[in-house]
């Protein structure tokens, strides 16, 4: 009996590395749809980023009122957390969109970056023809991410 224990030993490894290699791993599947959970989840980063999307009116006021110092002001205040709050939302969508998202944000913040450099030099015409673009990635970025209705 105790030369058999070694030998069954040696059996059951050889039987559990063979099972082991010739199994094939799982691969994780990648999301294709919204789930009804992570709709909800992304509501919560959504939020903040249509909020801010509402406060877009006021800069369009300022700009109209070429108010420049609180247009950059107003750019660096209330809508200076915008920045973190899309990059979280991005990264919380399926992966297909990620890239698309990420891209409109970027572009958002280049056309507030011009708004900016537009109120510093007093161009009205500048100022404005930034604002209607950074307004239509702004929408097409709150597009992206679904809703529960």
């Amino acid at each position: 009996m105790k030369k058999l224990r070694p030998i069954l030993s040696l059996v059951l490894v050889l039987v559990t590395t063979l099972l082991v290699s010739c199994s094939s791993p799982t691969k994780a599947k990648i999301p294709t749809v919204y789930t009804p959970e992570k709709i909800e989840q992304l509501q919560m980063y959504r939020a903040p980023i249509a909020e801010a999307r509402e406060k877009m009116a006021t800069l369009e006021e300022l700009i109209q009122n070429e108010n420049w110092v609180d247009t950059r002001t107003f750019i660096h205040g209330p809508l200076g957390g915008l920045r973190q709050s899309m990059a979280s939302a991005s990264t919380r969508l399926l992966q297909k969109d990620q890239k698309t998202a990420q891209s409109l944000a970027r572009e958002l913040f280049t056309h507030f970056e011009r708004i900016d450099a537009a109120a510093k030099e007093r161009n009205y015409n500048a100022a404005q023809a930034q604002y209607f673009e950074a307004i239509k990635d702004f929408d097409a970025y709150l597009d992206m991410i679904p809703t529960n209705s």
